[in-house]
């Protein structure tokens, strides 16, 4: 079901709004409690509350996806059931939704990364003599589920602390690797790049497990082979922000 944007003069269409960075709780009436969720591997079941601060009922709608943002609820295939898939949340109250891993068969030896997605849809008001046209909009909320095998090494706090930052060169453009040794996925909040006596952003958001990944800087006056001070913030399993450092010398 997607979520609605309707005009009171004849025509009507659909659209999806992210909650990602679009929609505050001041907007949008249902919020979910938390910004990811962290499934352990050892765990029947694992709970997810939300809640409905706005004024008026609100027809909620749930689902997982496997990455694709634009996935309609059960096309993608996915391990896990969600319950209550539909359901009406009344002004000031709250919904528990239970998701269970069905033990399809995952990596053991890291993360697993799925995505949560709760569409609050408000009700339909009716024109009125002073407000012939009417917008509404339904809210689309989606945050990162991380399915975590048991007995994985180390731990998700101290796997920033192993990345590893480079300024590599591709195609005459200059960007900020980074690999992580890791069975963790790291996202970032903030990304600051010190080099040639120049600070300059970096465009960055997660990388997985065992994996590198190259982010844009926002500017390319940068020498790749100088030395290099990577400070950095990353979002913790419980949503706060936790900050770092990595120094690498010259490599001439």
């Amino acid at each position: 079901m997607l979520a609605r944007l309707t005009f009171f003069f004849g025509f009507a269409f659909k659209v999806l709004v992210a909650s990602l960075g679009l929609v505050s709780p001041a907007t949008a009436g249902v919020v979910i409690d938390g910004t990811r969720v962290v499934y352990p591997g050892q765990k029947r079941e694992v709970t997810v509350n939300v809640h409905n601060n706005g004024e008026a009922p609100s027809l909620v709608q749930t689902w997982l996806d496997a990455g694709n943002p634009q996935a309609k609820p059960g096309e993608d295939k996915v391990p896990f059931l969600l319950t209550p898939p539909l359901f009406r949340l009344d002004p000031t109250k709250g919904q528990s939704l239970r998701l269970f891993y069905t033990q399809e068969p995952l990596p053991a030896d890291r993360e697993s990364l799925f995505w949560l997605n709760v569409l609050d849809i408000p009700p339909r008001e009716s024109a009125t003599p002073d407000m012939p046209n009417k917008l509404e909009f339904a809210f689309k909320h989606r945050i990162k589920l991380f399915f975590r095998p048991d007995k994985l090494p180390g731990t998700a706090a101290d796997a920033p602390a192993q990345l590893t930052w480079k300024l590599v060169a591709k195609d005459g453009k200059v960007g900020l690797e980074v690999s992580n040794p890791t069975p963790y996925h790291v996202s970032f909040n903030q990304v600051t790049v010190i080099a040639g006596g120049a600070s300059l952003s970096a465009n960055a958001d997660m990388v997985s497990p065992f994996a590198s990944r190259t982010f844009e800087l926002s500017k390319q006056e940068v020498e790749p082979a100088g030395s290099l001070q990577v400070d950095y913030s990353f979002i913790n399993d419980y949503g706060g922000i936790t900050k770092g450092t990595f120094k690498a010398p010259a490599t001439r």
